[in-house]
């Protein structure tokens, strides 16, 4: 076995490819401290670069990614992208392939986004959401990161499309990709179904290292089987037993509408019986406006069984600092709930939260065990003073109107008071 790195340009994103690899029986870790030098790689190791917004400096700090993890001595590579492709997918693709060809001159990316369990797919080029175009759906209008069009030729200039062959041999892919890649290093195909996607795995496979496969979390899950035969890791599909008798943390950053309507979902269900923390974008300018609103909204005993902590959506007026200073206040009022009631878990939904909470708890890393849901995974936090504490994440975007419900539910061991 031979060790595989992801690079992700979000934490959620990392956290759901890697557990495509936990399930699969791989020993996987997600490093929140990408800037150290990873020790020597034997299972999978995933990282975060916080790209997804970044722009042209995507390129550099994408590469920077894959140059430690092929410095660890990573045999293969995944670069995870969102799959309905916000942000800066073309600058993390170059900068991953960069990196990839020190090591092998001829390195070429195979690009597919599509996530069939979640309702993406790619048809002809063209990546579609609930049957929408990007650009039609929710993630055109993402107030960070919105997606003008759906064509993968537009979104990677310069890159090939290659069609899949007829029949389900993956062979036939593998020659026609290899036959593209002479010409081109970015090489884009097609997945209207999981059948779709294990062919696009069996080729990546068969063309050996050199190539980088770039999608969602969708094709991790076709890869991981490949690339390692494993049992499946015990107990995938549980959640860890919680630590704690304390209430169930959920922290809502994604301003993505997805997000809004399963948070809503979670509050109708939990009614009178969950706790709503909601302060205003002027509430979080600094810890003094923080600690006079907490002091007016936490109460003094003990909290519900779930406490749901929700990110203004005014804050879509504000991007890049604005936000990470909203999201970083949040984790704060996270924290000192912990501090004072610890949790038996945290449920977080968006990649800017979930960063922000680890980071204000000094975590190391996450320690990947499986999924509550699809596209929804959960594991223990490693290091810091939240050490061992369960936690499950979900991008922002993902999911049905009741997937946060269940996520906390399975996360909590507990079920929604019937009302």
């Amino acid at each position: 076995m031979s060790g595989v790195g992801i690079v992700a340009d979000d934490l959620t994103g990392a956290n759901d490819t890697a557990v495509q690899f936990a399930r699969e029986g791989w020993p996987t870790l997600l490093s929140l401290r990408p800037d150290g030098r990873p020790a020597p790689v034997d299972g999978v190791l995933a990282v975060c670069t916080d790209a997804r917004a970044l722009g042209d400096e995507a390129v550099d700090v994408t590469a920077a990614a894959v140059e430690r993890l092929r410095d660890a001595g990573v045999g293969r590579l995944y670069l995870k992208l969102d799959s309905t492709l916000r942000g800066s997918v073309a600058g993390q693709v170059e900068g991953a392939l960069r990196a990839w060809s020190a090591r092998h001159p001829d390195a070429v990316a195979v690009v597919c986004p599509a996530y069939p369990a979640m309702g993406r797919v790619v048809a002809d080029g063209v990546v579609l959401a609930g049957g929408r175009r990007l650009e039609d759906g929710p993630a055109g209008r993402d107030p960070v990161t919105p997606v003008r069009t759906s064509l993968l030729a537009d979104l990677l200039p310069g890159s090939v499309h290659v069609p899949l062959p007829p029949g389900g041999d993956p062979g036939a892919l593998a020659d026609a990709l290899a036959r593209a890649g002479a010409a081109a290093r970015v090489l884009t195909v097609d997945a209207r179904d999981d059948a779709d996607l294990a062919r696009v795995a069996g080729a990546v496979t068969r063309l050996g290292p050199r190539v980088v496969p770039a999608g969602s979390a969708g094709l991790a899950l076709a890869l991981a089987p490949r690339w390692y035969p494993g049992s499946g890791a015990p107990g995938a599909g549980t959640a860890p037993r919680p630590v704690a008798d304390g209430p169930v943390l959920v922290l809502v950053t994604s301003l993505h509408q997805v997000a809004r309507e399963q948070e809503e979902r979670l509050r109708v269900e939990w009614g009178s019986a969950a706790l709503h923390l909601a302060p205003a974008t002027a509430d979080l300018r600094d810890a003094r406006s923080l600690a006079a609103w907490s002091a007016a909204h936490v109460p003094d005993g003990p909290l519900p069984e779930v406490v749901v902590v929700t990110a203004p959506l005014e804050r879509a007026e504000g991007r890049g600092d604005a936000g990470r200073t909203v999201a970083a206040a949040l984790a704060d009022l996270v924290a000192a709930l912990h501090a004072a009631h610890p949790a038996r878990a945290v449920v977080v939904t968006g990649g800017d939260g979930a960063r922000a909470l680890v980071d204000r708890w000094g975590c190391t890393g996450i320690a990947v065990h499986g999924a509550v849901v699809e596209g929804v995974p959960h594991g223990l936090l490693v290091g810091g003073e939240a050490d061992g504490l369960p936690i499950t994440t979900k991008a922002g975007g993902f999911g049905e109107p009741g997937t946060l419900v269940r996520a906390v539910a399975a996360a909590a061991a507990v079920r929604a008071p019937s009302r």
